[in-house]
């Protein structure tokens, strides 16, 4: 389960066994920081406020992302990359931290493989220290 800040939009998602965190460096994933969790589009079922969402789209279109009209919490989004799967936003799933990884990979999403001879690429790496209690 999961769903934004206000709760005025909730979703049930079947996660994969092992979770693979990303982020993106795409105009905006740069922007919104999100670390998402890919998963197939029949794999999430909105359970609440399906008419809060409201719809962003930008240069070709394909990428459909999904904000609260509410609170303005991405919860996810179609993906560019694989039209057939959801990213779904870590930080909005019941439980799940975007901090509970030490490491992620972050995709070159400003160099997209749609538009770059089809070879998705890696730009980096994004790592997480916790600080200890003082």
């Amino acid at each position: 389960m999961g769903g934004c800040h206000c709760g005025a939009v909730r979703f049930a998602v079947r996660l994969p066994a092992q979770l693979r965190p990303r982020r993106c460096n795409c105009t905006i994933c740069a922007m919104k920081g999100a670390v998402m969790i890919d998963v197939p589009l029949a794999d999430l079922r909105i359970t609440r406020g399906e008419e809060r969402l409201t719809l962003y789209t930008f240069g070709t279109g394909e990428a459909k992302h999904r904000f609260c009209a509410m609170c303005g919490i991405h919860p996810f989004h179609q993906t560019r990359s694989d039209p057939d799967k959801f990213g779904i936003n870590a930080a909005c799933l019941d439980g799940i931290s975007p901090y509970d990884w030490r490491e992620m990979p972050v995709y070159d999403g400003q160099r997209h493989q749609s538009d770059h001879s089809g070879r998705r690429r890696d730009a980096g790496v994004v790592r997480f220290e916790p600080v200890g209690e003082g």
